[in-house]
């Protein structure tokens, strides 16, 4: 049963979170069947081409069959899935990820154990994408359809990204660094959650201790992606309307 289900998850055909109208619902029985199957499996060589791991869990094999691009060295593991037109840069994806159609996984990024990255997603350049296994009822890292999320971002703690939303180089999200969107007469703030079409860019925002008081990081919301235009020439305009780098 439990390499059944990991089988499936490589196919597309399970998946540890997914969305049912405007909710994500996470499938604890397929996270606790993924830390089974690493108890099950025994430490291995593997040889792939010019490369030798050791490790418990294979590596995917079906690239060209499933439409996929992979530069080498990336690698990704069984049990993930990547969808038609993927492109694998020197990246790596864990085991019960999904990554979905048109989706640019860019040079050194790394997308974690159960995260859910959608359609037309380009994720830049050393972005790290947090795995969430445990709590098993725990949302995995989601970046909704159409995301942008610039390089050397870091989204871990089952942040949830929305459609079309736009990191700026270096933005650090977890589930407790406050979103802060500031495009208003007062600060709205979020935790966990960007919403749809923001424009976000790394912050700070002074605390008290009682050692003296210290920035401590946050993200700001300053703007909202133009829907005007086709993603390409929206995406563009907006970094350079609100100075991002990418």
């Amino acid at each position: 049963m439990v390499e059944e289900t990991i089988a499936a998850l490589d196919r597309g055909e399970l998946r540890a979170a997914e969305k049912r109208g405007e909710e994500w619902i996470v499938h604890e029985w397929v996270k606790k069947a993924i830390l089974l199957f690493f108890r099950l499996r025994e430490l291995e060589p593997i040889e792939l081409g010019p490369f030798l791991y050791h490790d418990k869990i294979p590596l995917k094999r079906d690239y060209a069959e499933r439409g996929v691009r992979v530069v080498p060295p990336a690698a990704a593991r069984f049990g993930s899935f990547l969808s038609p037109d993927v492109v694998l840069m020197p990246s790596y994806v864990n085991i019960g990820a999904w990554v979905g159609p048109r989706t640019m996984v860019d040079t050194w990024a790394t997308v974690g154990s159960c995260a859910q990255i959608g359609a037309d997603v380009h994720l830049a350049g050393g972005v790290g994408i947090g795995g969430v296994l445990e709590p098993l009822g725990a949302r995995p890292v989601i970046v909704e359809d159409g995301a942008f999320v610039g390089s050397r971002c870091v989204v871990t703690e089952g942040t949830l990204v929305g459609e079309c939303a736009v990191l700026g180089a270096n933005v650090v999200l977890t589930s407790s660094i406050p979103i802060i969107d500031v495009t208003g007469a007062e600060p709205v703030e979020h935790r966990g959650y960007v919403p749809p079409r923001s424009v976000v860019i790394p912050g700070t925002r002074a605390k008290e201790y009682s050692a003296g008081t210290f920035d401590i990081p946050c993200a700001l919301i300053v703007g909202t992606r133009n829907a005007s235009t086709d993603l390409k020439t929206s995406l563009n305009d907006t970094l350079r309307e609100h100075g991002i780098a990418s």
